[in-house]
């Protein structure tokens, strides 16, 4: 069997940025930088593999993003559930995604995906 990743991290196998930790759950910063400042992943403790395999791990998972979220101003909350859904690392994770007036990030649902799929589609004609 391979090894979580974030199991290795929870476990302070492998090196993170931890941001907080609680008994249920730890916060650390993607090892990419993130998508905006201050991107920051909630992971359970225990191994539960996405937010539909176990509804109590995932309700304390979302508890502590919702501590986090209440000390920004803006930020989208993002967890994934399969491949489909681009989740990559199959084990519970929230991201907590800092947003502020023109950080140029475009969500699908949003007026900057829009305008920017607009653009693209414009200099491809």
């Amino acid at each position: 069997m391979k090894t979580c990743t974030f199991c290795a991290i929870v476990a302070k196998e492998i090196p993170a940025v931890i941001v907080r930790e609680w008994p249920d759950a730890i916060a650390v910063r993607p090892r990419s930088g993130g998508c905006t400042e201050g991107h920051v992943m909630v992971l359970p403790r225990v191994h539960v593999e996405d937010a539909g395999t176990d509804a109590e791990t995932t309700a304390e998972v979302m508890r502590r993003a919702a501590e986090l979220m209440a000390e920004l101003p803006a930020a989208n909350l993002i967890t994934s559930k399969g491949p489909e859904a681009t989740q990559s690392v199959f084990h519970l994770h929230v991201h907590i995604v800092p947003r502020k007036t023109g950080d140029g990030l475009p969500l699908p649902w949003t007026p900057q995906h829009a305008a920017r799929a607009a653009a693209e589609n414009g200099e491809n004609q």
